[in-house]
This record gives structure tokens, C-alpha cells and sequence, in this order.
């Protein structure tokens, strides 16, 4: 292996060989580049939150579809938008150039940097207009300060000059933001109060959310390390990471119980267990990045499964 100065990339030099037309820059990328870059089995982690806060408001009487819908769309929007947007950074960087993972469309040279950041600022704009009609209907004029800082997270996550995904914070912002604020926030725009109910949900949901960056993380944590992103994973090794792991994705099972009190068909919930503990196996064992990746893609299935079966437990 290379010393990490070795393969250090200068991002200027790479972005002045796309315009070249330079092997780097081809092939163009196709629709279906586009629709993988937006990484949509992210998603659950959007929608899973947004299904809790409005079921605790459902079953406190206070739910409202049409801002329900539209907090999905805030939840949605963002999280495609920081995957663009993650794309763009770690491209420029160089980072990518690092990754096992599936390739990027900036990193590859597949696209423009300029091209991708004009894709993530107009999902941010869609989610940021979606948040100014949620604050609209509900008439709570002082979430425009949440969503101006949820905006600076998302952006900040890699951009900027020093962003605190390279600082080992993905894991807590992405549990506070995708976790405790969507959930929270959903239920607040509808009832206008937050039931002790949301808040369990909220840091269930935020623990698998941490697991699935997490996961991601651990996969690339050799990578990363040379490209000098220092995530979690690369801060805590390689044995601590597989045990938090472990640990993020079987705490909410242990939340659960309290639901069991009060929703009887919550008990149902503990069959996600079957995706759950293999999952866990998996990271555990794991010596590949395919075997990676599967795990990534089941913990964010666990996640949906997790966030909709309770959200179903509650509401019905």
C-alpha cells in the first residue's frame, strides 16, 4: 500500500482533466448514474422518521395529512440533497478516489462537479420551500431558525472548509437531525405539542439512522483514513466499530418494550429482529466490501421496517 502523500489527489488538477475530456471525465452519466447517485435506499431514513412523528400525533388527535405530507417532502428532498451534495465534496476533495464503494459521479469523472452541485442546491431549495410551507400552515414562525440550521448541516456534512463529517460527527448530527428533529418536528407542526411517545420513537429511529452512517463509514474506514477523513470509524478502529454497530442496532428493540406497554400490535415490531440480527452478524464477521454494502442495504431496510411497523402499531 502507498504511503497516503503518495496518493494524495489534487482536486484542482483532476477538475482541470474533466475539462480536458480526459478518460477520467467518460463515460457521461447516464439517467441511471443520476437516480443511483441519489442513493435512494437512503430514503427510509426520511420517511421512517416522518411516519413516527405523525403517528404519536395521530393517536393524540392531532394529525394533519397535508403537513405530514409536506414534512416528507422537507425529509426526502434534504436527504437526496446531501447525497448530491456529499457527492460534489468528497469528489472536488478527492476523496472518492479512495472509496471501494459504488463509484460517484464527480469522483468518476462521470460528471461535472458544477453539474452535481447544481442538482444537491436544487433538491435543498425543494426541501427548504416544502419546510416554509409546513412553518406557513402550522404558524410556528420560529422553525425558520431549525431550518436554516438543518440546511447548514446538510451542506456541511462534507462541504466547506472544514466539515464535520471529516471530524468524526456524521454519526451524531445525522441521529439528532434524521432522528430526533424529524420525528420531534413532525409531530410539534401537527399537534402543536410533543408527546413523551415521539420522543422514544425519535431516538429509535435515530439510532438506526447513526447504525446506517455508521456501516458506511466502516466500510470505507482504510480508504478514508488515507484521504484524511476522519470519520467515527477511522477515529474509534476497526473492532470498536463493529461493537457500537452492534449495539446502535439492537438499542432500539430494547426502546420497544415501552410501546409493548401501551400498543399491544408493537410486539409485532420484534420480527424485524430477523433482518436485524443477521444484519449484526454480518458487520461483525465481515471481511469484503460486498459484504458491506449488504449489510448497509439491510440496516436501512431494518430501519423501514422498524419506523413503519411501529408507526402502524401506534396509529392503528
Amino acid at each position: 500500500m502507498a504511503h497516503p502523500r503518495q496518493q494524495r489527489i489534487d482536486p484542482a488538477k483532476i477538475a482541470r482533466g474533466a475539462k480536458k475530456g480526459s478518460p477520467a471525465a467518460r463515460p457521461k452519466a447516464t439517467a441511471a448514474d443520476w437516480i443511483a447517485a441519489a442513493r435512494l435506499r437512503t430514503l427510509s431514513l426520511s420517511i421512517a422518521p416522518v411516519a413516527l412523528g405523525s403517528a404519536t400525533a395521530s393517536v393524540a388527535h392531532g394529525f394533519d395529512l397535508t403537513i405530514a405530507l409536506l414534512c416528507l417532502a422537507v425529509a426526502v428532498l434534504l436527504q437526496i440533497g446531501v447525497n448530491y451534495a456529499n457527492d460534489y465534496s468528497d469528489g472536488v476533495r478527492g476523496t472518492d478516489n479512495f472509496r471501494v464503494g459504488p463509484s460517484r459521479l464527480t469522483g468518476s469523472g462521470a460528471a461535472k462537479p458544477k453539474q452535481v452541485l447544481i442538482v444537491a442546491l436544487a433538491f435543498m431549495a425543494g426541501g427548504a420551500l416544502a419546510g416554509v410551507a409546513v412553518i406557513v400552515l402550522s404558524q410556528h414562525w420560529w422553525l425558520f431558525a431549525v431550518g436554516a440550521v438543518a440546511l447548514v448541516a446538510a451542506w456541511f456534512y462534507t462541504g466547506g472548509k472544514r466539515p464535520y463529517g471529516y471530524y468524526g460527527l456524521g454519526e451524531i448530527v445525522s441521529f439528532l437531525f434524521f432522528g430526533i428533529v424529524a420525528t420531534v418536528g413532525t409531530t410539534f407542526v401537527q399537534l402543536d405539542r410533543v408527546t413523551p411517545d415521539t420522543w422514544v420513537a425519535a431516538v429509535a429511529i435515530g439510532l438506526f439512522v447513526a447504525a446506517v452512517m455508521l456501516v458506511n463509514n466502516l466500510r470505507d474506514r482504510q480508504q478514508d483514513a488515507l484521504a484524511g477523513k476522519r470519520t467515527l470509524s477511522v477515529l474509534i478502529g476497526d473492532r470498536a466499530s463493529r461493537v457500537l454497530f452492534a449495539v446502535l442496532m439492537l438499542a432500539p428493540y430494547g426502546l420497544l418494550v415501552f410501546f409493548t406497554l401501551f400498543y399491544p400490535r408493537a410486539t409485532l415490531v420484534y420480527f424485524t429482529l430477523l433482518a436485524a440480527l443477521p444484519t449484526v452478524l454480518i458487520v461483525l464477521t465481515a471481511k469484503t466490501s460486498r459484504e458491506f454494502i449488504l449489510a448497509l442495504k439491510l440496516t436501512s431496510l431494518t430501519a423501514l421496517l422498524f419506523g413503519l411497523g411501529l408507526a402502524a402499531a401506534i396509529a392503528f
